[in-house]
C-alpha cells in the first residue's frame, strides 16, 4: 500500500505512544542500570524514527500539494461494521487527526486490558470486540484524513 497522510499520522501517533511509555518506563526507579540503558536505547531509536517519519509527512504533504502523489488509495472494503462511531460529522484536518491519535490511544488501553491474566474469557470477548470496533473507527479515520487533504488540495483522483 502505497502511503498516505492518514497512514503516515497513524504511524505517528503509535510512535508517539511508544515513546511516551518508554519515557514512562525510565521514570520508574526501581530498574536497574542496564535496563535503564536498554530502555533509553529504545526511546532513542523510537525518537529518531518519528523524526523521520515527521519528515515523511513533511515531503509527503510537499508532493501532494505539488500533484506529485496520490492523495487516496481507493480501498476495496471487504467488511461491514455497523458498531462504530461515524467519523462523516469530521470536516477538518485538525478534527480528523486528533480523533485518529485518539482511537491509537484507546487500542493501546484495549490492547494492554486484553492481555491481563485475571480476567474470565467473557470480559476478553467483550474487550476484543471494543478492539475491533474501535480499529475500524481508525482506519475510517485514516480515510478520513486522506478525504479532507484531497478535498482541500481539489485532487481529482
Amino acid at each position: 500500500m502505497a502511503e498516505t497522510l492518514g497512514s503516515l499520522v497513524d504511524k505517528l501517533s503509535i510512535k508517539n505512544l511508544r515513546i511516551w511509555h518508554l519515557d514512562e518506563a525510565l521514570e520508574h526507579e526501581g530498574i536497574s542500570a542496564s535496563e535503564r540503558e536498554e530502555i533509553k536505547a529504545k526511546r532513542d531509536l523510537a525518537d529518531r524514527q518519528r523524526q523521520d517519519l515527521l519528515n515523511e509527512i513533511d515531503g509527503f504533504l510537499d508532493a501532494a500539494l505539488k500533484g506529485e502523489v496520490r492523495i487516496r488509495d481507493e480501498k476495496i472494503k471487504m467488511y461491514t461494521n455497523t458498531n462504530v462511531s461515524s467519523s462523516e460529522g469530521i470536516k477538518n484536518l485538525g478534527k480528523a487527526v486528533s480523533e485518529l491519535a485518539f482511537r491509537n490511544i484507546k487500542l493501546w488501553h484495549l490492547e494492554d486490558e486484553v492481555r491481563r491474566t485475571d480476567l474470565p474469557d467473557s470480559s476478553i470477548v467483550q474487550t476484543k470486540r471494543k478492539i475491533d470496533s474501535t480499529n475500524q473507527e481508525r482506519n475510517n479515520l485514516m480515510d478520513k484524513v486522506d478525504e479532507i487533504l484531497s478535498r482541500c488540495s481539489g485532487d481529482k483522483r
